[in-house]
């Protein structure tokens, strides 16, 4: 999402005439932040203050500086006040960025980090050139209030696009040379809206919907949530040749007494459930998922929970953390912090037992023929990278162009990547 907000900026600034640029040449730099992890905000100082020095060097006098995204949202004034940067603005307010530009330039103040009720959508420019793989925000905002995460604070409350506005910048994106689109949403299987025949639906519907774009080949969403994992998206899996057969869902920790302890609202036993469920629709299917090591309270035992359900689920990826309090969470206040030579011990086992079933999942590919979606050229001499069904990177040489969708047998297998060999083209 933070690609796609940035993006988006970019197409705001070049529609008044500004140019990207080297950043040493730039007139205008835009930090665009995540506050998800630890220490983000002092790394947003530290940023500000080695560009204000690398430009005194270099040129003598100081670019414009605007914090955009999650960071500019948590802390509002106290950038202004501490680093005298000259925009701020938060996720939901970058539609605003040409305004607050002139005002910074007029010297006065600029910073919006309202949370309007009109979404920002819609006083976006029209999209253009994209890359062969695009991103298309179609839900933001999180109402579950996990004791970890900053989101509902930063990002606002669910709220979905209306289902015309979606499709039609999905039709826009595909013009623009787009042949795969990743729908996005802090929750974006929570996205509801009314088709264009008026009746209620969920993300199955808006695939479907997709589904139907001539020049369209692939459909991806994330990040989903356990909870919002209703049927029809479930049968979307087993019915839409277009969605390609990969869900990342989130579990967080294996042990019910932690996951009541982080808000997640589902159990263990749930959870695996549900990806029995997912796997019966689409038996090929590649799962991901997001863990958090050390939360407060976390024992050794429910540690171990966490262990033994990586062992169950056997991830095709996954992404692992420690706990990082949050200010302003009910969990940093929990009592039962855990030490971070504990949490780094528990990291290193979890994901030893990630990277396993990863390169497991990797290696079990070898020998498939897939489609390969060509997104961008490798270090070597005719090297293309590209994007299997189940996510992976696939390099291979070849004769053919970013962009084009070729036939590729999978010959070898690493613990990050998979090599392929091109076998025949896929019709365009």
């Amino acid at each position: 999402m933070n690609v796609y907000d940035g993006d988006r900026m970019s197409e705001l600034m070049s529609a008044q005439g500004l140019t990207a640029t080297d950043p040493d040449q730039a007139d205008l730099i835009v930090l665009n932040t995540c506050h998800i992890r630890e220490r983000a905000t002092e790394k947003v100082y530290s940023d500000i203050g080695r560009i204000r020095k690398h430009a005194m060097a270099r040129h003598g006098k100081n670019p414009m500086i605007a914090i955009a995204g999650c960071v500019a949202q948590a802390e509002g004034e106290e950038i202004v006040r501490r680093a005298k940067v000259d925009v701020v603005v938060g996720p939901q307010a970058y539609h605003n960025l040409p305004e607050l530009i002139a005002k910074a330039a007029r010297g006065e103040s600029a910073l919006d980090t309202g949370m309007p009720v009109e979404m920002k959508f819609g006083h976006l420019p029209a999209r253009r050139r994209v890359p062969p793989s695009a991103f298309l925000t179609v839900q933001e905002g999180c109402d579950k209030f996990c004791t970890y995460c900053v989101v509902p604070y930063t990002r606002g409350a669910e709220v979905s696009r209306p289902w015309a506005h979606i499709v039609d910048e999905a039709k826009a994106l595909v013009d623009a040379g787009a042949k795969e689109i990743t729908l996005l949403g802090q929750n974006v299987n929570a996205w509801e809206g009314e088709d264009g025949s008026g009746a209620s639906g969920g993300l199955d519907g808006l695939i479907r919907a997709l589904d139907r774009i001539e020049g369209l080949k692939r459909i991806r969403y994330t990040t989903s949530h356990p909870n919002d994992m209703r049927e029809g998206l479930i049968r979307a899996h087993a019915e839409v040749e277009k969605l390609m057969p990969f869900l990342h869902l989130p579990v967080q920790a294996g042990s019910d007494r932690i996951l009541k302890a982080m808000n997640r609202s589902h159990t263990r036993d749930s959870y695996l459930r549900l990806l029995d469920r997912v796997r019966a629709a689409r038996p090929d299917i590649a799962l991901s998922g997001d863990f958090i090591v050390g939360f407060p309270g976390e024992t050794e035992a429910d540690f171990a929970e966490t262990l033994s359900l990586v062992d169950s689920v056997a991830y095709a990826q996954a992404f692992s953390f420690k706990y990082s309090p949050r200010p302003g969470t009910p969990a940093a206040d929990m009592a039962g912090q855990i030490p971070a030579e504990v949490m780094d011990e528990r990291l290193q086992r979890l994901q030893a037992a990630l990277n396993r079933d990863q390169e497991a999942f990797n290696a079990a590919t070898v020998g498939r023929t897939c489609a390969l979606l060509l997104e961008r050229k490798g270090k070597l001499p005719g090297q293309l990278i590209g994007k299997s069904p189940w996510l992976q990177s696939v390099h291979l040489v070849s004769d053919a162009v970013v962009g084009d969708l070729v036939e590729v047998e999978i010959v070898s297998a690493g613990a990050n990547s998979v090599a392929g060999v091109e076998r025949v083209p896929v019709a365009a």
